[in-house]
Parts: structure tokens; sequence; C-alpha cells
């Protein structure tokens, strides 16, 4: 029984120790998996909606800081003796106007009639037409003291859909005079010899870029073309063309490059032609920030095959505020010398039989700026030097009398100039802009003096809107004496002037106001050139229509 037993035992041991081995002889690379069964499921809670309020933004009542770039006043001087029509007519309205048309009408005291229209079409942003026309005349007390004027304009722009703008103007004036200035009075001259009259006609068309292109260039070519004839049959064309460009590098940086060619045919009756050309390039190299602005450049020129190299070098430094600015400069520059340009200067000379242009080289320094909100100043000294500037000596020929002027040219002249200018304006209420220039006049090689060119010049502008609807205008100038060559070839100083003139414009209706101008009011006798008189004192006066008011 114990054997059966022992035999029980050991074939349950070898059971299962053969169970265990098999169980360690699987494959344990068999992936092992859980599956768990479960009746839960999540859900997500709902999520809160934001809610957008359309509440208006709260008012901003802080004002705003506004900041304007008004540039100064700046001086020009032309180093060039001025013109003096035979009446100082300057008749203007002192109020700004609001009009689109008008037409000025008066009559004055020396048989001066007086006209002047103007007219607007276009919508004045994409395209316009302005026509402007004048006419005035006037018949002094001595001889022949008459002269008359009349000029009329068009002037146009249009632009088109690819950044251009086109614009284009044609203009005509007629200018006569008699040569009244002979001495002594006694002397007799037919009608026809002391006539004076010029005819010019003029057309000009430029084009321009209204935005800088992408590459960063503005361009405006300008071609003017002006046809001047006499009524002795002499003829002078002038064709100018203009072609500037400019091209931006960065914020600070900009490059300049100019042509210039002017032409200038001038056709005597009876004679050959003159032909007088002139062209030029003006490359420069600017650099700007907001109290600094450099040029530096050069001007080659060629006057009728003459070559001659200026400078152009400018420069300007000033606060952070604009109220002052340090100007200082070497330029210079051909300046043509046409029978248009003399004609305009003085109308009583001879046809010149030869032309010289004048070469201007300018050195210049001095400053501007600005005292508070309303007061202005400038001032500037130069020294210039000018080769073959035509200067006017009355023709001493025995039995004319003096009245013509013959053109000289003097090789060089040296010219010391100081100006200054102070102004003051509120809004458009009240202007005052007063000016002084001295110019000392040295270094002549041929004249024995600047003949024609005045020494000192004052002048200043009133403008006051003394009450509603009413404005008043004055203006003062007076100068000191120019030279002139007396017949034995020595110099005389003619008399300084001292002309105050003054208007008084006043609004009656919506559509008609009145005016009144008195010219030279102290009655002042002076000449601007030797042996011509000016007008004493007269005055003018009309009305004012103004129609096709603008809202």
């Amino acid at each position: 029984m114990m054997k059966g037993l022992f035999y029980k035992i050991s074939f349950t041991l070898t059971l299962f120790m053969t169970m265990g081995i098999a169980v360690l002889a699987q494959d344990s690379t068999k992936k092992r998996s859980v599956n768990i069964t479960s009746t839960f499921k999540p859900v997500l809670r709902e999520a809160a909606k934001i809610n957008f309020n359309a509440n208006p933004p709260s008012a901003d009542t802080s004002k705003p800081k506004l900041k304007y770039d008004i540039p100064d006043l700046n001086l020009l001087f032309g180093y060039q003796p001025g013109s003096l029509k035979p009446l100082a007519l300057q008749i203007d309205s002192g109020g700004q106007w609001d009009n689109s048309n008008y037409i000025k009408a008066g009559f004055g005291s020396l048989k001066t009639p007086y006209i002047q229209a103007g007219f607007s079409f276009g919508d004045g942003k994409t395209a316009g037409l302005n026509i402007y026309a004048k006419h005035v005349s006037s018949d002094g007390a001595r001889d022949f003291q008459k002269f008359s004027t009349t000029h009329v304009k068009l002037d146009g722009f249009f632009q088109t859909q690819k950044n251009i703008e086109w614009n284009a103007s044609l203009e005509t004036k007629q200018d006569g005079t008699y040569k009244y200035g002979y001495e002594p009075q006694s002397l007799s001259f037919p009608r026809d010899s002391l006539k004076q009259s010029f005819q010019t006609y003029t057309g000009t068309l430029g084009m321009h870029n209204i935005n800088t292109t992408a590459f960063g260039l503005s361009y405006s070519p300008l071609l003017s073309i002006s046809v001047l004839t006499d009524h002795l049959k002499n003829s002078e064309s002038n064709t100018i063309l203009d072609l500037p460009l400019r091209k931006t590098i960065g914020k600070e940086f900009e490059v300049n490059f100019g042509l210039n060619f002017d032409l200038t045919r001038l056709s005597p009756k009876g004679k050959s032609a003159i032909n007088n050309t002139m062209y030029s390039i003006s490359p420069s190299l600017t650099y700007k920030k907001s109290n600094l602005n450099l040029q530096v450049g050069i001007r080659p020129s060629w006057d009728n095959k003459m070559f001659k190299m200026f400078p152009n070098i400018m420069g300007e430094v000033g606060t952070d505020d604009s109220r002052f600015t340090f100007q200082a400069g070497w330029t210079g520059y051909i300046r043509k010398t046409t029978y248009q340009y003399l004609a305009s200067q003085n109308p009583w000379l001879w046809l010149p039989s030869s032309f010289k242009n004048t070469w201007v080289e300018e050195r210049y320094a001095g400053f501007k700026g600005s005292v508070g909100d309303h007061f202005t100043y400038s001032a500037k000294v130069g020294f210039n030097k000018l080769n073959n500037l035509p200067l006017f000596i009355n023709d001493t020929t025995p039995g004319f009398g003096g009245k013509s002027f013959v053109v000289v040219n003097e090789p060089r002249i040296n010219v010391l100039t100081f100006g200054g200018e102070l102004g003051y304006a509120f809004q458009e209420k009240f202007s005052l802009i007063s000016s002084l220039k001295f110019n000392q006049y040295t270094g002549l090689k041929l004249s024995k003096a600047a003949w024609g060119l005045l020494p000192v010049e004052f002048n200043t502008s009133l403008r006051l809107e003394a009450i509603k609807d009413l404005w008043f205008k004055t203006d003062l100038f007076a100068w000191s004496g120019p030279k002139y060559m007396k017949q034995d070839g020595s110099a005389g100083e003619l008399n300084g002037a001292f002309d105050l003139n003054a208007g008084l414009e006043f609004r009656i209706t919506k559509y008609l106001n009145l005016w009144t101008q008195f010219n030279n009011i102290f009655n002042k006798q002076y000449q601007r050139w030797n042996q011509y008189p000016v007008y004493g004192f007269n005055f003018t006066g009309g009305v004012i229509f103004s129609f096709n008011q603008k809202n």
C-alpha cells in the first residue's frame, strides 16, 4: 500500500513538472492584450460662451498737435537793372478771392482805361483751364508820354491715369510806347520815328510725374517757344528745352541731373540772321536731413561753343524747429542776353548788332528764420562776378536828342551786395513785408560806372483787412539814383525815387466790388532811365463783377 501511494505521488509530480516545462516552452514574442468591458461613457462639459458687447469707444477730447512747415521768405538777387514803365500802375485786389470768374474794369485820370478778366474751367483736380486777359494804357502831360500793354494767356493742365500731368499754355503780349525822352523838348520828330512797340507770342508744353516712380525717379521736361517782333519788322525766336531728372536714394540722398538747351535766332530786317546758342549740364548730389540740406555739383556750360565750368554748391543748416537756418553757397550760370530780355528792361533801346551772354558767379552767405508764429526775417551778403553784363547809355548822336539807348557790354564787374527782409503776417487780415538791398559795383574794365544799375533799393508792401468787406493796400518803393553817361562821356547821377501807392476795395453786393488806386501820392518827379520822367500823381477806379462762385 505504501508502494502504491509512492507511485501516485511520483505521477502527480511528474505531471506538474511536464506542464511547467510546456509553459516555459511557449513563444514569448506573442503580444499580450487586456480587454476591459465597461458601460461608462465620458461626456465633455458644455463650454461657456464669451459675449461681445458693441460698446462705442470713449470720445477723445484732447487737442491734436499739428506741425506745419511753412517756408520762409527768401531773397533773390538778380543783379540786373529793374524795369519801370512810364506809369507805376499796380492795381490789385486787397482780399482773398473765392470766385472762379471775374471782370475788373475802371478808368483813370491820365485817360487810363483799365480792364482785366479771369475765367476758370474744369474741376481743378484732374483737369483745368484758366484764361487771363488785361489791357491798360495811359497818356501823360508830356508830348508822346504814352504807353499801353495788352496781355492774354491760356493756361491748362490735364492728369492721366498713368501718374502723369500735362501742362500747356499759350500767351500773347503787346507793349507800346514812344521815345518821348528827347532833350531839349523843343525838338520835333515824326510820330512814326518815335513809336516803339513789341509783340510777343509764347507757347509752352510740359509734363511731370505726380508721384515718384517705383525706382525713385521724378521728371519734368519742359519745352518753351517764343517769338518777338517789333514795329520795324525785326524778329527773334527763342526755344528753350529743359530736361530735369531727380532720383531719391533712401531717405537722405538725392541725385539730380539736368540738361538745358537755349537756342535764339535774331533776324534783323534786311540783315543777316544772328544765332545765339547756349546749353548746359547740371549733375549734383543732395544730402537731406531734418536740419541739414547740402548740395554738391557742377554746371558745365557752352556759350556759343565757348566752354565754361561753373560750381554748384549750396548748403543750409538750421535748428530742429526751423526757427533759424544758416545758408551759404557758391554757384554760377549763364544768363541769356536776347532782344526780348533787353526790351523788357529798357523799351527805348536801339536794336543791338551783336549779343554777348552774361556769365554770373555768386558767392553768398546768410540766414533766415522766424520768431513766434507771425514774424519772419532773412539776411544775405554776397560777392559776385559778372562778365559781359549789358548796360544802357543814351545815344549822344547830334540831332537825336538822346532819346534812344545803346547797349554796351561791360567785360567784367564785381558786385558786393547785402540785403535783408522782414515780414509780419497775421492770418489773411494783415501782412507787412519790407526789404532793403545795397549794391556796390567795382572792378569795371570798360565803363566809367555801372550805367543804369541801382545802388540802393527799399520796398515795403502792406495788406490790411480794415473791417469786414473792406481791404486796404499800400506799396512804397525807393532807391538811390543810378549813374548815367553825359554827352561829354562823364558820369552823372540821377535823383533818387520815393514813390507811395495806395488802394482800397470794398464789397457792396455779393457779386459787386468797388475799387480805387492812387499812384505817386507825393507827386515826386524822378527818372528810372535818364531823360525819361515817370508820371506824377494819378488815380484809377472802377468796379469788379464776380460770378460763378465756388462753394
